[in-house]
């Protein structure tokens, strides 16, 4: 039955019925939507739907793949008004699978060197090949490595001359490069040599700080002569000719080749004037998008991020649109994004696993901004700038809400990323995700407009895995009062105080979160991040920075074996922070002045009271040494709260119900690990010794042998990495237990120090740890470290 005739029996049926249609990959392009003729394309399905006088229409995707050869796209004209909602949703006990990847059919012969080859007689892109649905890398030089610390492997020798000298196929090459100062990356297409035989590259244009590619930090790939490495591929597109180099046990002929060929695999387009309203995505599968890191990207104002404004599924202008229990894996790119006007829609029960750059994105359109500013050291002059307060049009999401997702292992192509981004937009709800292994931040809110957010009970922890300078929960706040300039913030804000808030006009609520940085802050509020309240939560390892900015309250937190670290605040910034648990002294820098109150906070030792008190603080606060109920299993709630309560009002607040909520996710999600506290006192006899950024204590209970899964109590044990001032965070995390050293046993703090005094670090050093149930040797760089 055709389209139209379905359509023109649907007309029949009264507005208040109920309407399912049936697609299936194995339908017919004769069918009619029903359960036994079911539709073979969406698209069928969805004009049928459009036709429908239902209230409601579902429809059901039978289990299988579809794939795409142009995105399915929904306008206004799907549900035709506020009334009308449309679900497209996967068949009970099935799942649909909405992907781009295009089945290679090869017939392979032998190559050289353990590679095959076969012709490509389809007319695709090859940006990406999976092989039975997993990733495998381009030819690169370094070869992969799933253990290293940046882009799965670098080398300083990545574009030498007498290595390029070697490559005859470099056209369609990429060089990606960590920033300078580990602030994201870059990527570059090879466009060919010049005569010295240095490269000629295009790109750098995905960070919005500009800098040089990190002289050692970066990569290149996709080109034939590296193909030298088990799982390895390569494309020449003028030949049309694939070579792969089979892992062990493999045989080609028995394997599934596909390759991604679209940005986008759904696509909402509407407006303000013209949304597109009540449409569900529910129970779907979204895999196999081409990687995006060379498209056009735009700064998303004064923040670090330049973005593509894109996803596996883009939607611009909605209300009331729902993505449910879905499932992205395996993108080139980002995975939903959000795009300008949005009013009540929501991403809720989704997993998010092996994503090419970041997983759910808000980001409003700068059309919206008033006087909005795009680059680090650019300022609208005050003669010129609009001091209106507010946004400037409607072109932004608000009152939309991120709800219980599990989200891991994305960032695989882009490194500027996070599980959840923030910018240009207001009233967003982030609630019960889970987000952890990830290469910047796992929550980032790019500026201070406009505020509003509530962002709790999420669980968020293996962050900033392959950057720093940043934090579990990131956020900047480079809105119209703020400056690179100190003094010019100090000028404008003696004329204009009011216009701190002109952007971040609402508050925004950081609470009941749980967070853990190894390599940064659990919580970084950076330049100008105004307008906060951040309480009841718990930082398991980097402490809590605020930066610059105003009015923000900070209390009832708990900050195992770390603290607070307050940078460059303003006269008069209204901060306070009050009734937190401290577990070290306070890192100020550049402090002068302190806020509008930074009083009857609880320390775990006096030594740290001693030095905040002398800082002209904490007249009110408490020496408690904490006795956390069950820190082993992450309940870090103190025991007889009652006393401490009475003293400064530090109150103990939940510690189950930190992330994902529903079933399936709960079952998938993994736990942060839990630190061990050090508390140490002036009676109990235990030393912490500080050597480049670490905080280091011998190994002598059975609850640090429990939690490192030590065999007896030798070694010495790491507690903390500082966020920015230790080299050796590359090679470190806390919770290991430090071994050998240049070949030397370790047994006591003494052995240790005697042999970081003895040791010649111009030359590689190697350092034996135990983590993760096992030894680990990890090689530090010649010149790492100085002689102390």
């Amino acid at each position: 039955m055709a389209v139209g005739q379905v359509a023109v029996f649907l007309a029949f049926l009264p507005m208040e019925a109920q309407v399912s249609l049936y697609v299936s990959p194995a339908g017919s392009a004769d069918g009619n939507g029903s359960m036994d003729a079911p539709y073979r394309c969406i698209e069928d399905a969805q004009a049928a739907a459009r036709n429908v006088p239902a209230a409601e229409v579902t429809i059901w995707l039978r289990g299988g793949s579809y794939q795409l050869e142009h995105p399915l796209v929904f306008t206004a004209e799907d549900t035709g008004g506020e009334r009308k909602m449309l679900c497209i949703r996967s068949y009970p006990g099935e799942q649909a699978v909405l992907t781009s990847g295009v089945p290679l059919s090869l017939r392979w012969e032998t190559h050289k060197g353990g590679v095959v080859k076969a012709r490509v007689h389809q007319r695709v892109m090859m940006d990406m090949l999976l092989v039975n649905g997993e990733l495998r890398p381009m030819a690169r030089y370094p070869n992969y490595d799933s253990a290293a610390v940046r882009l799965n492997g670098v080398a300083a020798d990545t574009a030498d001359p007498k290595r390029v000298k070697r490559w005859k196929h470099f056209e369609g090459g990429y060089l990606h490069a960590m920033h300078g100062h580990d602030w994201g990356d870059f990527h570059y297409r090879i466009t060919g040599k010049d005569s010295k035989g240095e490269l000629i590259l295009e790109g750098g244009w995905q960070n919005n700080r500009p800098s040089r590619p990190h002289p050692q930090n970066r990569m290149v790939e996709n080109i034939l002569e590296e193909l030298d490495a088990p799982g390895e591929w390569y494309y020449d597109s003028g030949k049309g000719c694939l070579y792969y180099y089979p892992l062990p046990g493999e045989k080609v002929e028995q394997l599934r080749f596909e390759t991604p060929q679209l940005k986008h695999l759904v696509e909402f387009r509407g407006c303000e004037e013209r949304p597109v309203r009540n449409i569900t995505l529910q129970g779907l599968k979204f895999t196999q998008t081409v990687r995006t890191f060379m498209e056009e990207y735009e700064p998303l104002l004064r923040s670090d991020w330049r973005i593509y404004r894109g996803g596996a599924v883009l939607l611009e202008g909605t209300e009331g649109c729902r993505i449910a229990d879905c499932d992205f894996r395996l993108l080139g790119g980002n995975a939903v994004f959000f795009s300008g006007y949005h009013r009540n829609s929501s991403v809720s029960g989704c997993l998010f696993e092996q994503i090419g750059a970041s997983a759910v994105c808000m980001v409003g359109k700068p059309e919206a901004v008033r006087s909005p500013s795009f680059s680090y050291g650019s300022n609208a002059e005050p003669d010129e700038m609009d001091f209106t307060p507010g946004p400037k049009t409607e072109e932004y999401p608000s009152r939309c809400v991120v709800s219980d997702n599990l989200i891991h292992h994305i960032g695989l192509f882009e490194k500027q990323v996070a599980g959840m981004e923030l910018s240009m937009c207001s009233h967003i709800l982030v609630s019960h995700n889970t987000i952890y292994d990830v290469p910047r931040a796992g929550i980032n809110v790019s500026e201070g407009t406009w505020g509003g957010h509530r962002i709790v009970y999420n669980d968020v922890f293996n962050t900033v895995l392959e950057t720093g300078d940043h934090g579990a929960f990131n956020s900047w706040g480079r809105d119209r009062f703020w400056s690179s300039s100190n003094k010019r913030i100090r000028q404008l804000l003696q004329a204009r105080p009011d216009l701190v808030l002109a952007d971040a006009g609402s508050c925004t609520t950081l609470a009941c979160n749980r967070f853990r940085c190894d390599r940064g802050w659990d919580i970084d509020l950076d330049d100008g991040s105004s307008n906060y309240h951040i309480y009841n939560n718990l930082c398991l390892n980097g402490g809590i920075k605020l930066r610059e900015g105003f009015y923000r309250v900070v209390e009832n937190n708990i900050m195992v074996n770390n603290t607070f670290h307050p940078h460059v605040w303003f006269p008069r910034s209204g901060d306070v922070f009050v009734r937190n648990l401290v577990m070290s002294p306070y890192r100020p820098i550049g402090i002068s002045h302190w806020g509008a109150e930074v009083d009857y906070n609880v320390f775990a030792d006096s030594t740290a009271y001693r030095a905040a008190r002398g800082g002209g603080t904490d007249e009110h606060s408490v020496v408690y040494v904490p006795e956390f109920v069950n820190p082993e299993e992450g309940d870090f709630r103190l025991a007889n709260v009652e006393e401490l309560t009475s003293l400064c009002g530090f109150k103990n607040f939940g510690m189950d119900d930190f992330g994902v909520t529903s079933p399936r996710l709960k079952a998938l999600a993994a736990r942060p690990p839990m630190p061990l506290p050090a508390v140490c006192t002036e009676g109990n006899g235990t030393r912490v010794w500080e050597w480049s950024g670490l905080r280091l204590k011998i190994l002598d209970t059975l609850g640090e042998r429990s939690a490192t899964g030590m065999d007896s109590e030798r070694g010495v044990y790491v507690v903390s990495v500082h966020a920015m001032g230790s080299p050796l965070r590359d090679f470190i995390r806390p919770n290991d237990v430090i071994l050998r050293l240049s070949g030397k046993p370790v047994n006591r703090l003494e052995d240790l120090q005697e042999i970081v005094q003895a040791a010649d670090w111009t030359k590689p050093q190697e350092v034996t740890v135990f983590r993760e149930q096992r030894e680990q040797s990890k090689v530090i760089p010649a010149g790492t470290l100085r002689k102390p």
